[in-house]
């Protein structure tokens, strides 16, 4: 009996790729070392650790998208069950529509798919400040409760709305509109912005409030600004343009991060989703290796893409992600 049955065509394989398969030095991923000797392959099943207060397997949070869209009831409910299959995060994207009707509430109410992992609802900066301004915050804790969500994300977005034909103009600063809700409204909150991130000043003004987490959602993914841009007039696309090159990356707000903890301020909120233009698994466990405070990372466009398809290719996308981060925590050392 032939020990090896595919040593045949495995061997063929690997003259016929040979040449195809070689790198260039310049390709090189400097930002590990590779350490084959140190461990063994990781086990199937990941160790569960704690985040937003509940339990999850993997540092994955599937990062708000829009909503709103004839897709959304079967992307959200392809995500919800995704999430609760592997002890995931999720958050919605904006449930503005929500606020004042029920209509598309099927598209968002998912909570019997996610089951009890980490579920949040998301409004916008400007529809906060409005709901703050006009004492109507009740809405936001009716919205919560028809979702059953674990708490509200705000997007923090003066760019895109600057940019959007159809925008807001805000009347107060961000910090002041959150501060006020705060006030208003016992609930968790999570803020993020929308694809250009936060320098160190906006970080800190967050990092002393008492918030559940801080999503970057940081320059290097889908700019939502930059988007909005190319939805005007071409008269303001040419003027605007420059403006759409402004913003953070994620490696940026790691470090701005890490110097703000490192300075006197008193830390009150102290878990990050590091999000935008985390392409995969090797990106996100550089980032969360970096970060001094306790981290999950999110991706918005790579569930997405799966999630329109069908949830066989979504789950066979994340087990490749969850495979990869255990691989990568095994073999490779951030350098």
């Amino acid at each position: 009996m032939q020990s090896d049955p595919t040593a045949e065509s495995r061997k063929k394989d690997h003259i016929e790729l040979a040449f195809e398969s070689q790198i260039q030095a310049s390709q090189i991923d400097s930002r590990f070392y590779y350490e084959p000797l140190l461990s063994a392959h990781p086990q199937e099943k990941p160790l569960p650790f704690q985040f937003l207060g509940k339990t999850m397997y993997s540092p994955l949070w599937v990062s708000s998208m829009t909503g709103g869209t004839k897709l959304a009831n079967i992307i959200n409910q392809n995500l919800a069950k995704l999430c609760n299959e592997y002890s995931l995060g999720m958050g919605l994207g904006s449930c503005r529509a929500l606020l004042d009707s029920n209509e598309h509430l099927p598209d968002f109410d998912v909570r019997k798919w996610i089951g009890n992992q980490p579920f949040y609802a998301n409004l916008g900066i400007a529809q906060v400040e409005k709901l703050v301004e006009n004492r109507q915050v009740f809405k936001i804790k009716n919205l919560l409760e028809k979702l059953q969500a674990d708490g509200l994300i705000i997007h923090v977005n003066p760019m895109q709305e600057w940019l959007q034909p159809e925008g807001d103009r805000l009347q107060y600063s961000p910090l002041e509109t959150i501060k006020k809700l705060f006030q208003s409204l016992d609930t968790k909150f999570i803020v993020k912005e929308v694809g250009q991130g936060m320098g160190y000043e906006s970080l800190k003004s967050l990092l002393t409030l008492p918030l559940e987490a801080i999503d970057f959602a940081a320059n290097g993914g889908t700019n939502f600004a930059r988007l909005e841009l190319f939805r005007s007039d071409p008269i303001r696309q040419e003027s605007y343009l420059p403006l759409s090159y402004i913003g953070h990356s994620a490696e940026q707000m790691v470090h701005f991060t890490n110097q703000i903890m490192e300075s006197s301020f008193d830390i009150a909120c102290k878990q990050i989703i590091i999000s935008g233009g985390i392409k995969n698994f090797l990106d996100g466990y550089y980032l969360m290796s970096k970060l001094n405070l306790p981290s999950i990372y999110g991706q918005a466009s790579a569930f997405l893409k799966y999630a329109k398809e069908s949830y066989e290719l979504l789950q066979q996308y994340t087990e490749t992600q969850i495979k990869g981060l255990a691989l990568a925590k095994a073999f490779l050392k951030v350098t």
